[in-house]
C-alpha cells in the first residue's frame, strides 16, 4: 500500500493483538468493548463523534443494536459504540460515517507509486485517504493512519468537488483512494468518483479487498483502476497477522477480474519467514494464473519492519527475485519487484516478443516503446492495460497539496 503523508504517535494493540485506543489526531475520545459478530469502541459526546454523515449498508437488529454490513466482520454496535474500523458509528439508532469529508492529507505522486503499470503509465494522480481500517495488519507501513483513534483534528476537509476541482488544477490523471483502506470510507469515495467522472479523471483505489457484495458493487462500479493488497495465500496468515479472512479477498479478486471493467493489478508485501515459502508464492502464483488470468500484473513488494513486526529482518532482493520466478513459472506475463531498485523487475516486458518496452528507474519511466494504441513497437502485439495516447512525464515527484477550507 501507498506510504501515507501524515505521522502520529506511537499506540499499543489490545489483547488478541489488534488496535486499541492510542494517540492519534486531536483530543481524547473513550473506549469500550463491542458486541456481537464484530468489535467496537465506546461512545463520546464530542462534535466528532456526533460529525460525518449517515452511511450505507446497515441495518436494525431486534436489540436495539444496529449491523454494519459493510466488511464481513458484520459488527453488532449499541448506541455510541464504534466498528472495528473506528470511523463507523451508532448514533441515534443510525449507522454514521465519522470521516466523510475528512482526510489526513492530498498529495500528488506517480500512478507507479500505487503501484499500477499498465494504467496510463508515467501519469500524477491525486492521492488521499482518511483514518481507520477493517483489518488490523501487524506489518501496516501506515498504521499511524489506519489505526487512529481520534477524529476531532488534524483532518483536512474537502468536499468531493473540491477534490475533484484540486485534481483537475494540477493536471492529474485521476484520483487514488489509499494511505488507509478506502473500503471503510466508501460513501465518502463513491460521492468522490462520482464528482472525479464528471470531470473526465479516473479513479484509482488501493485496497485490502475486504467488503461484502453488496456494497462491492456499488464500489467497483465507480472505479476505474484498483491494486488489491494479496497479503498472503495462507488463511492463517490472514487470521494471525491481519485479522481477516483470505476467503473473502480471493472473492473479491474473482468478482473484480470476472464482473467489472475495472483495471486489476496485484501487491503481495513479502515478509521473511511468514509468507515468503517456495510453496505459498508458487501456489498464490498459479492462483492468479489460473482463476483471475495471465495478464494481471503481480507487485512482490519488500517489507521493512514497521509497527508490529519491527523483529523481522526486511525482505533481500533474492527473495523478490525468487517470488518473481515462481509468477512467471506460474504463466503470469507481468510480473514486478517493488520497494528495492531492480532493474529486471520493474520493466514491462512485451509477452509475444520479449522486448523491454517500459523501463523504469523507481516511479519514473526511463523508457516507453509503446505507440498510442499501446502496441510493442517491436511487433506491434498490443499489451493489457489502459495507455494514453502518449506516456506522462511525471516522474517521481510528490507534492503536498492543501486544499482550499483546510484547517
Amino acid at each position: 500500500m501507498t506510504s501515507g503523508p501524515a505521522s502520529a504517535g506511537p499506540g499499543g494493540l489490545a489483547p488478541g493483538g489488534f488496535p486499541a485506543p492510542r494517540p492519534g489526531f486531536g483530543s481524547s475520545v473513550g473506549s469500550g468493548s463491542g458486541s456481537g459478530s464484530g468489535s467496537g469502541s465506546g461512545s463520546d459526546d464530542s462534535d466528532a463523534a456526533s460529525a460525518g454523515r449517515p452511511a450505507r449498508y446497515w441495518r436494525r437488529l431486534g436489540d436495539g443494536r444496529v449491523q454494519c454490513d459493510l466488511c464481513p466482520r458484520h459488527c453488532r454496535l449499541r448506541e455510541g459504540q464504534r466498528g472495528f474500523c473506528f470511523v463507523r458509528r451508532n448514533s441515534g439508532g443510525g449507522l454514521r460515517l465519522a470521516t466523510y469529508g475528512r482526510s489526513t492529507g492530498f498529495c500528488v505522486d506517480p500512478i507507479e507509486k500505487k503501484p499500477l503499470y499498465h494504467f496510463a503509465p508515467g501519469t500524477p494522480v491525486l492521492s488521499f485517504g482518511t483514518a481507520g481500517c477493517n483489518l488490523a495488519c501487524k506489518f501496516c507501513q501506515n498504521w499511524e493512519i489506519s489505526a487512529a483513534r481520534r477524529l476531532d483534528a488534524g483532518l483536512d476537509q474537502a468536499s468531493p468537488e473540491a477534490i475533484a476541482a484540486a485534481a483537475t488544477a494540477y493536471g492529474c490523471r485521476g484520483v487514488a483512494y489509499t494511505y488507509n483502506d478506502p473500503v471503510v470510507f466508501a460513501e465518502y469515495a463513491l460521492d468522490v468518483a462520482a464528482a472525479c467522472h464528471e470531470r473526465g479523471l479516473a479513479n484509482i483505489a488501493v485496497s485490502a479487498g475486504y467488503i461484502e457484495p453488496v456494497p462491492r458493487a456499488d464500489f467497483f462500479a465507480g472505479l476505474d483502476a484498483a491494486n488489491i493488497d494479496l497479503k498472503s495465500f495462507n488463511p492463517e496468515f490472514y487470521r494471525r497477522l491481519t485479522g481477516g479472512r483470505l476467503a473473502a479477498v480471493l472473492d473479491t479478486l474473482r468478482y473484480i477480474a470476472h464482473e467489472t471493467a475495472v483495471w486489476l493489478e496485484i501487491t503481495t508485501l513479502v515478509i521473511p519467514g511468514h509468507n515468503d515459502s517456495d510453496a505459498e508464492l508458487a501456489a498464490l502464483s498459479e492462483w492468479v494464473a489460473g482463476e483471475l488470468g495471465p495478464n494481471v500484473p503481480v507487485h512482490f513488494s519488500a517489507f521493512h519492519p514497521d509497527h508490529r513486526l519491527r523483529d523481522v529482518p526486511p525482505t533481500d532482493l533474492a527473495t523478490l527475485d525468487r517470488a518473481r520466478r515462481h509468477g512467471l513459472a506460474a504463466g503470469l506475463r507481468h510480473v514486478y519487484t517493488g520497494n528495492l531498485a531492480n532493474p529486471a523487475g520493474e520493466a514491462t516486458y512485451c509477452p509475444a516478443c520479449g522486448a523491454a518496452v517500459i523501463a523504469r528507474a523507481g516511479y519514473a519511466l526511463t523508457r516507453y516503446d509503446l505507440d498510442s494504441d499501446g502496441r510493442c513497437l517491436a511487433c506491434h502485439s498490443r499489451l493489457p492495460g489502459v495507455y494514453d495516447r502518449s506516456p506522462g512525464r511525471f516522474g517521481a515527484r510528490r507534492i503536498p497539496v492543501r486544499l482550499a477550507g483546510s484547517p
